[in-house]
């Protein structure tokens, strides 16, 4: 899950720089990140993901900052802002990668980086809300509720399922695990729908055709919440969602019972739900 975050940093970073070429002089300082990132790639395909997993490679982006401390160059830049965002989106510390964003903007402001980061430090606070959202999340704690539509332009809130077991899934057609899940979330809501279990699937697909025939050919009958949006679905972005499959289980006040069950944990915590008077 996390390694996915690493393209998407790199993605972000060569967006900001708009494809121009480094000069002669800025060489350097880009030859020594691509093999510092080349380094941090290893690691990660390792699933080595923590700050002390990466402890040396964090000592050489300060090593090749103060190497290159006279030269405010977007080359330059680059380093300090692929340190930031590695912060951000693989070791998850958004704090820190909020810092290094900030020190980016101030220490070079005439960068192309320093000059397009406010929208990225907005991103991160914006991502601090929702985990501090997410956090908030815990067994027996009432769900926050939405407004929606399905894909059929109906109505969708969790009000609107009182009563009602409710398990909401937060998936994709291209996530491995959640298909590989898929079996025992058919397997369940087949055996205890008709006592008063319903899903709301949340899917972070981006191909609205390519979902409705998944949806057909695997017999998923249950709502779908879809914007297109993928990672930046709303209601993913909302609830701090960064990793799937994510599944949270309400009682008939929205509450939640359990959090990420799999397998016949799932289909044992629906019949006790659904046992409970």
């Amino acid at each position: 899950m996390k390694t996915r975050f690493l393209s998407a940093l790199v993605a972000t970073s060569l967006l900001l720089l708009g494809g121009r070429a480094f000069a002669a002089e800025e060489s350097k300082a880009k030859a020594d990140l691509d093999e510092l990132v080349g380094k941090v790639t290893v690691k990660l395909k390792d699933g080595k993901t923590t700050e002390p997993d990466l402890a040396d490679e964090l000592k050489e982006f300060d090593t090749l900052l103060a190497k290159y401390k006279d030269e405010k160059t977007d080359a330059v830049a680059q380093i300090l802002l692929m340190k930031a965002m590695l912060y951000v989106q693989v070791i998850e510390d958004s704090e820190k990668g909020l810092q290094f964003l900030k020190q980016l903007k101030s220490d070079f402001p005439e960068s192309t980086q320093g000059k397009k980061v406010d929208d990225m430090i907005a991103s991160v606070e914006k991502q601090q809300e929702a985990d501090k959202v997410k956090r908030a999340l815990v067994v027996g704690t009432k769900f926050p509720d939405f407004e929606e539509k399905d894909t059929a332009g109906k109505p969708l809130a969790i009000a609107n399922y009182k009563g009602k077991v409710v398990l909401l899934d937060f998936w994709a057609t291209w996530c491995g695990p959640c298909v590989a899940e898929l079996p025992n979330v058919l397997k369940t809501y087949e055996k205890y729908h008709e006592q008063g279990f319903e899903i709301i699937g949340i899917s972070l697909d981006k191909d609205e055709e390519a979902l409705n025939k998944f949806i057909k050919q695997k017999k998923m009958s249950w709502v779908q919440f879809f914007d297109g949006k993928g990672w930046q679905n709303k209601l993913a972005t909302k609830y701090g969602i960064n990793s799937i499959p994510a599944t949270y289980l309400l009682d008939g006040e929205g509450k939640i019972i359990a959090k990420d069950l799999r397998g016949e944990a799932l289909a044992r915590a629906v019949g006790k739900a659904l046992a409970k008077p």
